[in-house]
């Protein structure tokens, strides 16, 4: 912790020069909802994770997703997720932790059953590849907002050529005739120049049948929808803690369809070969990508120039069962468990995440709660305010 940023809030870091538009919105997010709680849903059906998503939605900030993982893995689930993301108040990153050659991780993001890139607003990567990943990823989020932002629509009519007036036409299909009101382009149809048994069956019509024109109209629509979080002119900064939290929320509104990137700097697991030297590399990187990479999957703040204002979102986080403080935890598996108070306000992270601690609970709502508590009262020491951030 050796910036300014140690010590600012979430809101005041929302408006920095340097700070994005999701990281923005997701920072007044925070503020708002009093919660640095990232929650990881490492089920593996659908059912469990819409569950888990309604039981600790109004709890948590973001919720971290392993969709590999889930069986059942489909566009519904993400549908139904999005849904439960609007109305609980939190963004989704996806873990996918991409590390391979540019045009690979472009097709991983964007393409095969998941197709991340369309519903995961943040998503990680390693920096293995060298800094050409991070240009892939980015080149591969602005496309799907570029798709999201364009629309095309199709008509398609039937231009039958004009009766002269007391001319007879027994074709009854040509009764429901009305011109077209747009051509874009024209195409003649002819009927088939032979009649036989298959075109009866078919319901062709006999050769008398007259040319026709098809008119097909294309229509290409662009949304034009703010890409940052709604303004707030009329915002004094006494008033948020008078108004309701319902308020403050519809009046930041949803997140605007951007992606962001964390880059995978230091992991909670034993034995880890992420040197510092290779740390120092993923900041230099998320220096040079500042309008895409969002921050670091890290054990402390890597902040430490003046402009540097990247979100630390810190796993391996774990409460001791009560009556146990001060208990080393961990697993069998290499984990290392530390506490919400020790990464917020002892190493300047500003994301805990959360997974077994909360998803093995008997009361998975009561113990989010326990966690975001937990780690509010710790961001709260560090900023020196016992005030919403």
């Amino acid at each position: 912790m050796t910036n300014s940023m140690a010590t600012s809030t979430y809101r005041s870091r929302a408006g920095h020069v340097s700070t994005g538009p999701l990281a923005s919105y997701l920072l007044r997010l925070m503020s708002i909802k009093q919660t640095n709680l990232c929650l990881s849903a490492d089920v593996e059906t659908s059912a469990e994770l819409l569950d888990l998503a309604e039981d600790c939605g109004d709890h948590i900030c973001i919720l971290k997703t392993h969709c590999d993982i889930v069986t059942d893995w489909s566009d519904r689930t993400a549908r139904a997720l999005r849904e439960i993301a609007r109305r609980k108040w939190f963004v989704i990153f996806e873990d996918r932790k991409f590390a391979d050659i540019g045009e690979t991780v472009q097709k991983q993001y964007t393409s095969g059953v998941h197709c991340i890139a369309s519903w995961a607003e943040i998503t990680n990567a390693h920096i293995l590849p060298g800094p050409a990943i991070v240009t892939a990823l980015h080149k591969a989020a602005d496309a799907t907002i570029a798709k999201y932002n364009t629309g095309v629509h199709t008509d398609i009519s039937s231009d039958a050529p004009r009766r002269k007036p007391g001319e007879e036409d027994d074709d009854d299909d040509d009764d429901d005739y009305q011109e077209p009101t747009r051509k874009n382009s024209s195409a003649l149809v002819t009927p088939p120049i032979h009649g036989d048994d298959e075109d009866k069956r078919l319901g062709i019509k006999p050769l008398d049948r007259k040319q026709s024109v098809v008119s097909i109209s294309t229509s290409i629509w662009q949304r034009h929808e703010s890409i940052s979080p709604r303004p707030e002119p009329d915002f004094q900064p006494d008033e948020a803690f008078s108004l309701d939290k319902i308020t403050l929320l519809a009046r930041l509104g949803e997140p605007p369809f951007l992606r962001s990137l964390l880059l995978l700097a230091e992991m909670s697991s034993e034995g880890h070969l992420m040197t510092p030297e290779y740390s120092q590399k993923c900041v230099e990187i998320a220096r040079q990508n500042r309008d895409f990479v969002m921050g670091f999957i890290a054990q402390r703040s890597l902040n430490s120039e003046p402009q540097d204002n990247f979100l630390t979102m810190t796993p391996g986080c774990q409460l001791p069962p009560p009556g146990q403080e001060g208990q080393k935890l961990g697993d069998n598996l290499g984990q290392q468990y530390n506490t919400p108070r020790k990464l917020i306000l002892e190493q300047g992270c500003d994301v805990i995440i959360v997974g077994r601690g909360i998803v093995r609970s008997d009361n998975r709502a009561t113990e989010a709660a326990r966690y975001r508590e937990e780690g509010w009262r710790a961001y709260e020491e560090r900023v020196g305010s016992v005030r919403q951030g």
